[in-house]
């Protein structure tokens, strides 16, 4: 099985490196790769780029993310988000491959709190969400077999994320404060990774699997929660925290206002990927314990 894989220095594609090597020929590409293009603005040169390796599977770990700049900077969001996967996809269906794409609970508009189901309707609120909705909808009308994966909340080890910031506001502040009114799932990229990797060698085997796919850790929390909960274990290992509990003050929504609307209700419903793979999505917290206690033995 020969795979392409876009997007490799990214937390996903960087994760991703790791977990499809097993399953056959990886050839990963990033934004500046030499030998063949990955540069997500240039859409005749991934075209061209699948036409040359004729892959067996396509995975694009590429997006344009910088949610609040998206909304001045609409055109590259659109190409980097919605063009390219639709390249993608149009690309995939002649060469009869399969695309594993990667998408938002921002295309949905956080009304609510029952999680969202992969049927119910989007109604994206930022440029971002827009962009990522009609990158899914390119795909689906390109008719190529492909697996839409919509995530939330992704974190790793490598790079920056919510709860690195967390820990270096704590350590050198008396006080934070934290929005407590949107609610998702804290999800590891090596989470990402290796359930992209299951469903990639199941999907190889069957006809029967393509569509969209909601893909989260299990359980819930709000930032603020999250933030709480990480600032407590890095105080346990015994890390210099230097705000105190009580310090730490929840804030809604509107009292720290952003360039882009973020849905408030991120919860997505991820039986149809469980059960349709047979699989088990562990608890938010399980892969948040994993990555502190590693960023902690780093240091």
């Amino acid at each position: 099985m020969k795979i392409l894989l876009f997007g490799k220095n990214g937390q996903v594609g960087w994760e991703l490196q790791r977990s499809l090597a097993p399953l056959g020929e990886l050839i990963a590409l990033g934004s500046s790769s030499e030998d063949h293009c990955g540069d997500f603005t240039n859409l005749a040169g991934i075209a061209k780029t699948v036409r040359e390796l004729a892959p067996d599977v396509i995975v694009n770990a590429a997006a344009y993310t910088a949610v609040d700049k998206a909304e001045s900077d609409v055109e590259l969001a659109r190409i980097v988000n919605a063009a390219a996967p639709g390249v993608l996809a149009e690309e995939a269906k002649r060469c009869g491959a399969t695309l594993i794409h990667f998408s938002t609970d921002y295309v949905f508009d956080g009304s609510g709190t029952q999680p969202w189901k992969e049927t119910d309707t989007t109604n994206p609120l930022s440029v971002y969400g827009k962009t990522k909705r009609d990158g899914e909808q390119l795909i689906i009308d390109a008719r190529c077999k492909h697996l839409i994966f919509r995530t939330s909340w992704v974190y790793a080890a490598r790079g920056g994320n919510f709860a690195k910031t967390m820990l270096r506001l704590a350590q050198e502040r008396d006080q934070l404060s934290v929005i407590n009114d949107q609610f998702g799932a804290p999800t590891g990229a090596d989470l990402l990774a290796d359930v992209t990797a299951q469903c990639m060698h199941q999907a190889s085997e069957r006809s029967d699997v393509s569509g969209i796919y909601h893909l989260v850790a299990g359980g819930e929390t709000s930032w603020y929660d999250y933030a709480c909960f990480v600032i407590e274990f890095a105080r346990r290992s015994g890390l210099s925290i230097k705000v105190v509990a009580e310090s730490i003050k929840p804030i809604s929504s509107s009292a720290y206002p952003v360039p882009a609307q973020r849905p408030k209700n991120s919860r997505l419903d991820t039986h149809k990927l469980q059960n349709t793979f047979n699989l088990r999505l562990p608890q938010w917290q399980i892969g948040m314990v994993r990555m502190l206690t590693e960023i902690g033995e780093n240091k």
